[in-house]
C-alpha cells in the first residue's frame, strides 16, 4: 500500500539519524554513474537532433576507461570523460558487465560529444534547464518508504521507522503540479534497473547526529548536473 501524500507536510526531522544500510552489494556506484551518464548523453543528443533516434552509448567503455586508481566514478566524471574523449556506441564495445575485453589493437569508432558539464546550484536552476533536456540528480533513498511509494509520491522520511539507503543516481525527466505542489518524475537507477518515481520537490528533511549538534536541512534531490552539448 502506497504511503499517503500530504501536500501540507513539508519538513521531517530525525535526531540520532536513521539506521544506514551498509554493504549494499547490489549497488555498484561506478556502474550506476556510467549508466545514468550515457542515458543523459543519449537524451541530450536526441533533443538537439544530433542523433535522429535515441542511440545507446557504451557505459562499459566508461567503466573500462574513465576510472583511475580504483576510485569510484560519479556521473560528472563520466560526462566529463565523454565530452573530452568521445564514446563508442554500445554495439561497438562489450556489453555492460562483460568480463571479456577487446584486444588492445581494437579502436572503436568514437562519437564526438563536445560540450561542457553544467552543475545547477539549486533545484530552481535545474528546473530551468529541464525545459531543454533531462537533468541528472541524486535522490536520497529511504527504505521501506521508497518501496511503499508504488504509484504514489515519494516523500522520503515522515517520522515513521525506516533506514537510510543512501544517494542513488537518477534523471529528472519532468516536473508537474499535483495538488498545488511541484512533483518531479525521476528515473532512478535502483536495484540494478531504472525505475520511475514521483518525488515531492517541496519535501525537506532535517537530521541531527545527536543532541547539541546542528540540524542539516536538505531536499530529496541533490547534486544536479547536465551535459550541455555543442552542435558545431
Amino acid at each position: 500500500m502506497a504511503l499517503p501524500y500530504d501536500p501540507n507536510f513539508t519538513i521531517a526531522f530525525t535526531f540520532g539519524g536513521y539506521t544506514e544500510i551498509e554493504n549494499d552489494q547490489e549497488h555498484d556506484e561506478s556502474a550506476s554513474a556510467a549508466i545514468v551518464a550515457v542515458d543523459l548523453l543519449s537524451s541530450a543528443r536526441l533533443a538537439l537532433k544530433l542523433d535522429s533516434v535515441y542511440t545507446e552509448y557504451s557505459a562499459q567503455y566508461l567503466l573500462d576507461n574513465a576510472g583511475s586508481h580504483g576510485l569510484k566514478l560519479t556521473v560528472k566524471d563520466c560526462l566529463q570523460f565523454a565530452l573530452n574523449k568521445g564514446l563508442p556506441k554500445a554495439e561497438d564495445w562489450p556489453h555492460l558487465g562483460s568480463m571479456s575485453k577487446p584486444p588492445s589493437s581494437y579502436k572503436p569508432a568514437l562519437v564526438s560529444m563536445k560540450g561542457q558539464v553544467i552543475e545547477p546550484k539549486d533545484l530552481e536552476e535545474a528546473c530551468d534547464l529541464l525545459v531543454h533536456q533531462p537533468v541528472g540528480a541524486k535522490l536520497h533513498v529511504f527504505s521501506p518508504q521508497i518501496e511503499l511509494q508504488q504509484n504514489g509520491i515519494y516523500c522520503g522520511p515522515s517520522g515513521e521507522p525506516g533506514s537510510y539507503v543512501g544517494l542513488r543516481d537518477g534523471i529528472i525527466v519532468r516536473v508537474e503540479k499535483i495538488q498545488g505542489k511541484s512533483i518531479a518524475t525521476v528515473k532512478i537507477w535502483y536495484k540494478n534497473k531504472f525505475t520511475f518515481f514521483k518525488v515531492a520537490l517541496s519535501r525537506m528533511f532535517g537530521y541531527s547526529l545527536g543532541i547539541g549538534t546542528d540540524v542539516e536541512l536538505t531536499g530529496l534531490l541533490v547534486d544536479f548536473c547536465v551535459p550541455r552539448l555543442s552542435i558545431n
